[in-house]
């Protein structure tokens, strides 16, 4: 790239990028942020709604929004029954979306497309301009570990969710083969791509967190109670929503029979519509505010005691790892939870056990001020020097920069 001369990027997210409580919208925002010095960006977003616009627009040249419809409605529904994409795509192909992409292809004259997430790219058209897909997680992966996991009256309806993740399977991995540049959120997502499509030319991006963490002076006080943290999550995602019911089902009521006075907070988008049952005097669910607000992400990782995320399958890197630990909260995780791209030491920087062996390591960071501080101090050290944003978005320039100059030659 020449020196001074910014690189003009269309980028095509299924959401408005914003700092909610979302690992993708947030992961997204933060990539556009610090993307921004060196790249003039036309941003094209799939939405319900504009909120969070005025604060990503500050980074991009451009924010186009074009209004997405219900998810669950009876024409989709009818159409994935019949249509030979998933029903995931469906709900993200749009006839507005694609006239939105070709006008801005017409208007001005790109170095490369960037799209987030799979979904979108059937409305990207046929072009010779390089098209980068970031994959933030597997899509299909999640979705069959959701369908062999349903119980009870809803495992009539495997047949056909099956049916519908293998038709989701082959799409995302026909654009792993066929575009330009695909890059993974996680080494166990490059390695899977890699070993599916054959190719060589996987690339791998390192999640980060934002400096503002890095750098947040201490606003809260550890809590006086035991207290567990699971988010801050946005309980859409159908992991989030399984890891709360990890908890609730396997471990909840043991821990606090070993430890009554400890509470839990499942914390959130949606928490409240998917877990105020679970709500009491100990168990408190709700969303967290916005950044800079009393009680934003900041607060309840300032104020918990641990993170605990069983996770029941994997994919990507859990923004909530990352950023809880840059608050010296121990993070304690599943194998399937995994750390995505976290290179970390366990049992030194955070804690990856078995189901079986959660409980007494929960009680262990418990009952164990010192050790709890240790796993804390050294998961902060290790996220303040290998994982801040603006670090790791270099990376993502360098791949650009190698895109761009053999495009020239």
């Amino acid at each position: 790239m020449t020196k001074n001369k910014k690189r003009k990027i269309l980028m095509i997210t299924p959401y408005v990028p914003r700092l909610s409580q979302s690992g993708g919208q947030r992961s997204s925002f933060y990539s556009i942020k610090y993307l921004a010095p060196k790249n003039d960006i036309t941003l094209i977003c799939f939405s319900r709604d504009r909120a969070g616009v005025k604060e990503v627009s500050q980074y991009c040249r451009k924010v186009v929004v074009v209004k997405r419809g219900k998810t669950w409605d009876l024409k989709k529904i009818l159409t994935a029954a019949v249509s030979p994409y998933p029903f995931l795509v469906i709900n993200y192909i749009s006839d507005d979306f694609k006239k939105a992409i070709q006008k801005e292809l017409d208007r001005e004259k790109f170095d490369l497309i960037h799209c987030d997430c799979f979904y979108p790219m059937p409305n990207i058209p046929k072009t010779d301009i390089p098209v980068v897909l970031v994959d933030l997680t597997i899509e299909y992966a999640v979705y069959d570990h959701y369908v062999k996991s349903l119980t009870g009256l809803k495992k009539l309806l495997k047949p056909f969710l099956a049916f519908d993740v293998k038709k989701m399977k082959h799409w995302e991995t026909y654009y792993w083969k066929t575009t330009h540049t695909v890059v993974a959120f996680g080494l166990e997502d490059q390695k899977l791509i890699t070993e599916i499509t054959g190719r060589k030319d996987i690339q791998y991006f390192e999640n980060g967190v934002d400096q503002k963490y890095i750098e947040a002076p201490v606003k809260t006080s550890r809590s006086k109670e035991p207290t567990i943290l699971f988010g801050v999550s946005n309980m859409k995602w159908m992991q989030n929503r399984e890891s709360v019911e990890l908890i609730m089902n396997h471990y909840w009521d043991k821990i606090k029979k070993a430890v009554p006075n400890c509470k839990l907070y499942i914390v959130g988008r949606f928490a409240p519509d998917f877990f105020g049952k679970y709500a009491s005097k100990d168990v408190i669910v709700t969303e967290a505010d916005f950044d800079g607000q009393p009680k934003d992400p900041q607060y309840y990782y300032q104020y918990c005691w641990l993170l605990l995320a069983p996770m029941g399958s994997g994919g990507g890197t859990r923004n909530k790892f990352l950023e809880g630990m840059t608050f010296a909260l121990p993070v304690i995780t599943t194998p399937e939870g995994g750390m995505g791209s976290i290179k970390f030491k366990n049992y030194r920087d955070a804690i990856v056990a078995p189901s079986k062996d959660i409980l007494k390591n929960v009680l262990k960071l418990i009952n164990d001020k010192k050790y709890r501080q240790t796993i804390g101090n050294n998961g902060r050290k290790l996220i303040v020097n290998n994982y801040s944003f603006a670090k790791c978005v270099e990376g993502l320039n360098q791949i650009y920069d190698n895109i761009t100059q053999k495009q020239k030659n």
